[in-house]
Formats: C-alpha cells, structure tokens, sequence
C-alpha cells in the first residue's frame, strides 16, 4: 500500500494517521504557478490542438478538439482560475483528462514530470488562497522554494455542472 494512489482528500486523514503513502501527480504549470493532478486520471499528454469554438458554452470551455476520433472539450485553466489569457506567441500544452468518462483536455502553458510526493509533506490549502483556486484546489504540497497547487478535476470541472442544473 506503500505506492498507493491516494485522493488529495483522503491524504489529509492519512497524514494525521501517520501513513507515509505516496502520491504521483502530473505537474503543469500555469501563469509561472505549478500544479499537480493525480496521474491516473491522466490520458494524455498533448501540444498544441486545433480547437474549435463552441458556441453558448460557458466562458472557460475554450471548445471542442478531435483526439483520435473522439470529441473532447477543452477547458481553459487560466479562464477558470481568473487569470490573463496565455501571450499568443506561446502555444501551451493540453493535459487530457477522463471524467464521468468524458475526455476532457485542460490547456495549460507547461507540462512538467510525475512527482511521487509523500503524504507527510500534504497541506491543506491556506485561508489565504484565492477563492477561485481554493474552489478546485485539494491541498497544497511545498516544495523546494515552489508550491504545488493540487488539482481537483472534478471540481475544475464544476462549471459544467452549473448548465445542466439551470436547464
């Protein structure tokens, strides 16, 4: 159980328990901010995609690309956390995800290495975050002289939920 994946939520409990699992995390970064998710809910790695803009989709789906044959929605990281949209002359990279068994590609600027972190050094996310990042965020690792954000893809994805309630 050593090299268990273990949800952010979950590592917290872990922590006070003194377990010292491990947990990978694919790290990106965006707008100079590192951030993790868990790699098993990794599918892909992409560079730049040829998107096609949806129209009525919510301000954070930056629209629609074709992977393979299949549809997956691209999400705006920098759109959902409130921050500038990405210099034009930078192409960034797309991280694509599995939910509800639905692709998902995340943009972001970078994609970095899989980090295997212990549980022992998991923070829950300080008061003094951004809300909006306190929203989709499950915690914290520090770093050498970085913080790690820790994604929350389902909560990242929230905003899909707002639609379908309102309709």
């Amino acid at each position: 159980m050593s090299n268990a994946l273990v949800p952010a939520d979950k590592a917290a409990a872990l922590k006070a328990a003194g377990a010292g699992v491990a947990n990978d995390f694919v790290t990106m970064t965006v707008a100079d901010q590192l951030f993790g998710i868990p790699v098993l809910t990794v599918q892909d790695v992409l560079g730049p995609q040829r998107i096609t803009r949806v129209p009525l989709a919510p301000p954070e789906v930056a629209g629609a690309l074709n992977l393979r044959g299949r549809i997956v929605t691209a999400c705006d990281v920098r759109r959902r956390l409130g921050l500038p949209a990405r210099d034009k002359s930078s192409p960034g990279m797309n991280v694509v995800v599995d939910h509800k068994g639905e692709l998902y590609a995340l943009m972001v600027d970078n994609v970095g290495e899989v980090l295997s972190l212990s549980a022992d050094s998991y923070e829950r996310n300080p008061n003094t975050l951004d809300p909006r990042w306190r929203d989709v965020s499950g915690g914290i690792y520090r770093l050498k002289g970085k913080l790690m954000v820790v994604l929350e893809v389902s909560r990242m994805l929230s905003f899909k939920r707002g639609l379908t309630e309102a309709a």
